[in-house]
């Protein structure tokens, strides 16, 4: 039962958009002129979705839907008063609902809808479509948008007209009307009036809303009656047949779910029957959306029990990693009231993400093997997302480790097409490590004096410069028997690759250096746990290592970028004995300059390393001084 209202409340009022809309409306008039046909496709999507929520909501207040229980979109064109209207016969909005939902983007009525069924805090931050499209897409064909809607439950004279130019206010006034629902009448610009076309407007429905499981209905052509008939097909497109579903339908739907990001590179629609009855229908697109780094933002899959619409972003069916794929999945078990609280302890949907996990994991294995062209393109996109699963789900490593790629001393440039499998395939006689290295970029992984000993015994070393890839990395073990050995840390543990004479020589500099080496230890003090002579390196005079259980540096310094702490540790300096400043600082034992000549070779190890030096002016001083004395 509702309330008497006022006059003052009932009266017309003009108010102001928000910052935001008054910006996307220029948008949405000035940079997608060439894009203007998915205004359609946005509308129809909305008015889909308020059929949706009124279905949902009447499972528990049938009344609303008493007097017109079958649902649909109706679209009519009028040539001479230029106008296209898109009605529909679900939900409605209340005048205060109209005011927050077209006013502002910071509130959208799906959002707040959800809000209200399951308390959930999250912030509705999102603009409507990818690229927030939605209700304000009409502007792009449209000077003058009026909408007329009634919130279903509420009384005739509770109806609510609002109208805007998109110049900067809108009016909303409350009207006396029958039909609950909302109709949008786009009064076109004089350049839009294409879409007063009866077989454009069919052809454009057909294309982008032919699975909207709403009949969307047109006039009958050449018959003057008010006959209607269904345009679209009307029926969920992952509830047929897939023998039925052409690709080109698969790819429309996707443009459906994605609002126009481009096409899928793959997917995968699958029926489950026995224990668990469900079916999926998933995507991997071909380009990241903008919030692809926002870990907290919205994303998931869309949820339907039983045909009927819950949420647009079940985020509980595919872990955190693989947040970048879209699709749907709807189940013939979960409960219709269900909630994301109850998602998150419900045992069945446990066992439905780990399913849906492996089933996009198939599918990437898939499109790398059958299509490398492609994953090729995936893992430029996405690659470093999907690494995260590496350190977060270490049940499907097995399947996560065939579908790295990295950069290697194999290749030239930053290229990043080496699996593991292709390494392991690569490997010399008596090789039974991967070796690895971790810089701060590609190039500087590239460079990185640890892997020139593996460079010069023309070992492949891979290359990662990405701040994930040490935190990752850090999680792996083994693939296919063979242990990745970062060459940065610890012993590089050659085996059979060093010769008999490999090992004399080390044998020999050890007795050579080891006045050398102590000297430069008590030179370096608490800076380094060890001074030891080399088998990495081969141009550069020094490198620093961790110890083998040590963490490395390229971690520490991930670790701290994110605000967390990172255990202490004293790396290694190696010396190459062979390298003429090693020798020269070796002459120098004795001269009251040995400790800047240490220094600054040790120094010179940090940068190398990618590490920051804690006082430059000092090193850049030192430096200075050493020349001087060469001169």
């Amino acid at each position: 039962m509702t309330t008497p209202q006022s006059k003052e409340a009932l009266a017309k009022e003009t108010l102001g958009f928000q910052a935001e809309v008054r910006e996307l409306l220029k948008l949405m008039i000035h940079s997608l002129y060439s894009h203007r046909e998915i205004f359609l496709r946005e509308l129809i999507s909305n008015a889909s979705d308020a059929n949706d929520k009124l279905r949902f909501e009447a499972l528990s207040r049938p009344e609303l839907m008493a007097g017109d229980a079958e649902l649909a979109v109706w679209i009519e064109a009028n040539a001479a008063a230029g106008t296209l209207t898109i009605r529909d016969n679900g939900i409605g909005m209340s005048r205060e609902e109209a005011v927050s939902n077209l006013g502002t983007i910071a509130r959208s009525g799906t959002a707040e809808f959800f809000k209200k069924l399951s308390g959930d805090q999250q912030k509705d931050s999102q603009l409507i479509g990818q690229f927030g499209v939605g209700f304000y897409s009409g502007f792009i064909v449209a000077d003058r948008v009026t909408v007329e809607t009634r919130r279903a439950g509420l009384p005739a004279n509770e109806g609510v007209r609002w109208e805007s130019a998109a110049d900067g206010d809108f009016t909303v006034e409350n009207i006396d009307l029958e039909q609950r629902g909302t109709k949008i009448v786009l009064h076109l610009k004089d350049d839009a009036k294409e879409f007063v076309d009866s077989w454009r407007l069919r052809s454009l429905v057909r294309r982008y809303s032919d699975h909207i499981a709403f009949p969307v209905r047109m006039p009958k052509e050449g018959e003057a009656s008010l006959a209607y008939e269904a345009v679209n097909r009307g029926t969920a497109l992952w509830a047929r047949a897939k023998s039925d579903i052409k690709d080109d339908e698969y790819r429309e739907f996707f443009e459906y779910l994605s609002h126009g990001a481009g096409e899928p590179l793959a997917w995968s629609h699958n029926r489950v029957e026995g224990k668990r009855d469900y079916t999926s229908l998933l995507y991997i697109p071909s380009a990241a959306p903008f919030d692809l780094w926002q870990r907290d933002g919205a994303r998931g899959l869309k949820l339907y029990v039983r045909r009927v619409f819950i949420m647009d972003d079940a985020e509980q069916f595919l872990p955190l990693y693989l947040r970048f794929v879209k699709g749907v999945v709807d189940s013939a078990d979960l409960p219709l009231n269900v909630s994301r609280e109850l998602l998150q302890a419900d045992s069945e949907v446990e066992a439905m993400r780990g399913a849906l996990t492996r089933r996009v994991l198939e599918m990437l294995g898939k499109l790398a093997k059958d299509e490398p062209e492609k994953y090729r393109a995936f893992w430029r996109e996405f690659g470093a997302v999907l690494k995260e699963g590496l350190a977060e789900d270490h049940g499907n490593q097995e399947k996560l480790l065939p579908l790295l790629r990295f950069a290697s001393t194999n290749g030239e440039g930053d290229a990043e097409g080496v699996s593991l499998a292709d390494y392991v395939a690569r490997m010399q006689t008596g090789q039974d490590k991967i070796y690895y290295v971790v810089g701060e970029s590609l190039a500087a992984a590239r460079s990185h004096p640890a892997i020139e000993g593996l460079r010069a015994r023309n070992i492949e070393v891979l290359l990662l410069g990405r701040r994930i890839d040490a935190w990752v990395m850090d999680h792996l073990q083994a693939f296919e028997g063979k242990k990745l050995k970062d060459a940065s840390r610890g012993d590089l543990e050659l085996g059979e690759l060093a010769s008999a004479a490999d090992k004399e020589k080390t044998e020999a500099q050890l007795s050579e250096s080891a006045a050398l080496l102590k000297r430069v230890k008590e030179s370096l003090g608490e800076r380094v746990s060890e001074v030891r002579v080399s088998s990495r390196l081969k141009d550069s005079a020094a490198v620093l290592v961790a110890a083998e259980h040590d963490m490395s540096a390229p971690l520490r310094r991930a670790l701290a970028a994110a605000g967390q702490e990172a255990p202490a540790g004293k790396p290694v300096l190696e010396l190459n004995v062979d390298h003429h400043v090693v020798k020269y600082l070796e002459q120098r034992s004795q001269d009251a300059e040995f400790g800047d000549l240490a220094l600054v070779l040790y120094e010179q190890a940090m940068l190398a390393e990618g590490e920051q030096l804690p006082d430059p002016g000092a090193f850049v001083q030192r430096l200075n001084k050493l020349w001087m004395r060469l001169q």
